[in-house]
């Protein structure tokens, strides 16, 4: 299955790479390019101003609301030349990928003027506010409450595994506002500035030192009334559009870093031998035949869009598809280990390159003493849980592609 870009899809192809090649780092296309981590923390700081005066943040958004309009074919463009030049396309992806799109679907003419300029100039910060000590996989059954008191909710409750929730200005969180009705029916979906009293956030250490992951408290915190997006009791049905966005124009993109990985693991192999065993080579073609279908079903997936036709619901279709991938890399990074054999007990075996999935270009997590290999393991061991475990997948697939009947719920 093959693209057929028009000729002006090709044009914005030019526009892009000469855009990239200009404002990158001199070196950046260089095979053994390497930043420091004083380099980095430059690149980082700079990069999104630089992809504000491009326009390159949100690009596809209307030119009304600051973007320019890009078709769908013009969006992936954009996303193909990013990715083949290993740039970052995202200035806050809490921001410009999650909630902004939602804001543009749902919010209204007020929402969109306040906070859509900021999503697009890097001046506001945004964090999710979904996930609860006791409400992850069951995320309808969510005990964090939003009370109207005047012009005001008052929110009370905890949220967890908040990412950047230190940093961030304001949250997206779903709460519940009706708690006499079904569990789906009485969610609504804030937008809660987190500079304010009542607010609480506490870092939770990772095994690597690190704490981009969050608790956060609510206690008596406030937000403005108008302040829910897709109306009062509306929330689960535009959390799932929020989650549906998460995907963007990766449909020609997205297996990419699966191919880098597998081309990383094919030398490894080949250079001490490994790819002789019967068993490893077996391993490594179904590794390599599942990428093509993650390319051929991103193809198909983007024909839909282009058509306006869809194979099946958005969540239906994004539930199989990431229960595909995160099993299939669970999968081949363990491969990758059983290529290394023996070695791959140590912590920095694996690739220098810091091109492994997962990992930054300047060899994995500063301070952290495992090479980008062993940290992409490690990483792939969540994928499985984060966003819906495989398990909740499996049943949105079973009950809403296949009809099944729905899982027989636990007595309370």
């Amino acid at each position: 299955m093959d693209l057929i870009y028009a000729p002006e899809d090709e044009a914005f192809r030019t526009e892009i790479r000469s855009w990239l090649e200009t404002n990158l780092p001199a070196g950046w296309f260089d095979p053994d390019f390497e930043m420091t981590p004083e380099d980095r923390k430059e690149f980082n700081a700079g990069w999104p101003a630089k992809l504000f005066e491009g326009g390159w943040i949100c690009a596809t958004w209307p030119k009304e609301y600051g973007g320019k309009g890009l078709t769908t074919m013009q969006g992936v463009v954009l996303s193909e030349e990013f990715a083949r030049a290993k740039a970052p396309l995202r200035a806050d992806f809490f921001g410009d990928t999650l909630v902004g799109p939602t804001i543009l679907q749902w919010g209204t003419e007020e929402q969109k003027k306040e906070f859509l300029p900021q999503i697009l100039n890097g001046t506001m910060r945004w964090c999710q506010g979904f996930s609860e000590p006791n409400s992850g996989s069951d995320l309808a059954s969510l005990k964090t409450t939003a009370v109207l008191d005047g012009d005001e909710w008052v929110i009370n409750g905890q949220k967890v595994w908040t990412t950047g929730g230190h940093h961030a200005d304001y949250c997206f969180l779903l709460t519940r506002t009706d708690p006499d009705s079904p569990k789906h029916k009485g969610i609504s979906y804030l937008l809660v500035p987190m500079h304010q009293p009542g607010v609480e956030v506490r870092g939770i250490t990772q095994p690597d030192g690190t704490a981009e992951f969050c608790e956060v408290f609510f206690d008596d915190a406030r937000c403005p009334k108008d302040n829910v997006v897709g109306g009062v009791n509306n929330g689960w049905k535009v959390a799932n559009s929020t989650l549906a966005f998460e995907r963007g124009m990766s449909a020609t993109t997205g297996y990419r870093r699966f191919e880098e990985e597998f081309k990383l693991m094919l030398a490894d192999a080949t250079e001490n031998g490994a790819i002789h065993e019967p068993l490893v080579r077996q391993r490594m073609m179904e590794y390599y035949t599942k990428i093509q279908l993650l390319r051929i079903n991103g193809l198909r997936s983007l024909s839909s869009t282009l058509a306006g036709t869809k194979d099946m619901g958005v969540a239906a279709l994004g539930a199989t598809n990431k229960m595909f991938w995160t099993e299939m890399h669970k999968a081949a990074m363990e491969l990758a280990l059983d290529i290394k054999g023996a070695s791959s007990m140590l912590i920095d075996t694996g690739s220098g390159a810091g091109s492994w999935p997962g990992t930054s270009r300047d060899k994995g997590r500063p301070g952290y003493p495992v090479s980008p290999m062993m940290s992409a393991f490690f990483f792939s061991r969540s994928e499985t849980i984060w966003g819906g475990t495989s398990q909740i997948q499996r049943n949105i697939v079973g009950e809403r592609v296949l009809g099944l009947p729905k899982e027989p719920q636990t007595a309370q």
